[in-house]
């Protein structure tokens, strides 16, 4: 069994990160949503993965290289535009060939990984399966329609009105026969070639199509809200490792990582939460849920529940919350009066100012 990922995309849902970088690559517990991903699959015994790329292809290729430190073999298939999910199987059929393959969105987060989905696959007699799960706001991904007996009878992508709460988890398992469905769809009123339209084609022609509900946690990061969320539950998990430098003054409560080279001085770090490499906390409060990355500086602040991307640096700022800070970025007490907010801010942004 191969595996097909998907690094496209534009992320617009992120932006302003995500014009300078790949959404997939957004760090979540300091590590990139992508690895996680691509970790699965070589769990689940599947080494030849295809990873679709668009306009941030470059940083994709330099981030994932041959694969080889995930135990993979890689190969980059581009892709000229975002033109569907059923578009990325249709331009990788070359790689793919006559074998049954997973399709993975590489901003997918899904717990617990897909060895038993995976297993699941291989022992029975299915053309496709879909993963379901029950979310709040259906209008948002692509949607299953279950009738009496659990059977699908209808898929729609990003419906206005959705006729369930069933989101199609960006995690799907086919066997060759997709190829043929893909030929056979139209683009959709997108303007995409939609992978439930594939699955929609496999049902109406007499082919086995299996869903398979999610009991564990599973996020589609696309949005602000999902990537905190995502950062939360992977800091629940980890293991207090203290391999930087804590002075005698800090206090340290909970599961706290410091990395190799950070220097904590004067500060209390509330976990779980995560310091990255070479940065240095000096007289800040880090509160729980906080993803700290690599060589940056938190000094005279406080900030908690937030992910904050490398070289980037925090001082005098009381308190920051639920927020994503991007790389290299400045967030600084201005001095003196008046009393004013001065502020650089990209498309697409958002802030909020309590006063």
């Amino acid at each position: 069994m191969k595996a097909l990922v998907l690094a496209g995309g534009k992320g617009t849902r992120l932006r302003p990160l995500t014009h300078t970088s790949a959404k997939q690559l957004v760090p979540v517990a300091n590590k990139p949503v992508l690895f996680y991903g691509l970790e699965a699959l070589r769990d689940a015994g599947i080494t030849s993965v295809g990873i679709i790329v668009g306009d941030t292809a470059a940083e994709v290729r330099e981030a994932v290289g041959d694969g080889s430190q995930f135990g993979l073999e890689v190969t980059y298939i581009p892709q000229q535009a975002p033109l569907g999910l059923a578009h990325c199987v249709l331009i990788a059929r070359e790689f793919l060939a006559d074998e049954p393959f997973v399709m993975y969105l590489g901003d997918n987060f899904l717990v617990g990984g897909i060895t038993a989905l995976v297993d699941a696959f291989r022992q029975a007699d299915h053309d496709a399966q879909i993963l379901l799960t029950k979310v709040a706001e259906p209008q948002f991904y692509g949607v299953a329609e279950l009738g009496p007996g659990g059977e699908i009878i209808g898929l729609a992508e990003k419906p206005e009105h959705p006729r369930s709460d069933l989101a199609i988890v960006g995690v799907y398992i086919f066997s060759p026969v997709i190829h043929e469905a893909v030929r056979r769809i139209t683009p959709s009123a997108r303007g995409e070639l939609e992978i439930t339209d594939a699955v929609t084609w496999l049902i109406d022609n007499g082919f086995r199509v299996h869903s398979h509900f999610v009991n564990g946690y599973w996020k589609d990061t696309g949005r602000l809200q999902d990537m905190l969320e995502c950062n939360r539950i992977i800091l629940e998990q980890i293991e207090p490792d203290i391999r930087g430098t804590v002075d005698g003054r800090s206090e340290i409560t909970g599961r706290v990582v410091v990395e190799q080279g950070a220097v904590v001085e004067n500060s209390v770090l509330r976990g779980p939460i995560v310091i990255g490499a070479d940065s240095k906390i000096v007289s800040s409060f880090v509160g729980p849920f906080t993803s700290i990355g690599s060589s940056c500086v938190v000094e005279d602040a406080e900030i908690e529940y937030s992910i904050v991307l490398d070289s980037s640096s925090i001082r005098g700022v009381s308190r920051i919350g639920h927020s994503l800070i991007g790389r290299n970025v400045e967030v600084n007490r201005a001095e003196g009066m008046p009393n004013t907010h001065e502020l650089m801010v990209g498309d697409h942004s958002k802030i909020q100012v309590r006063t």
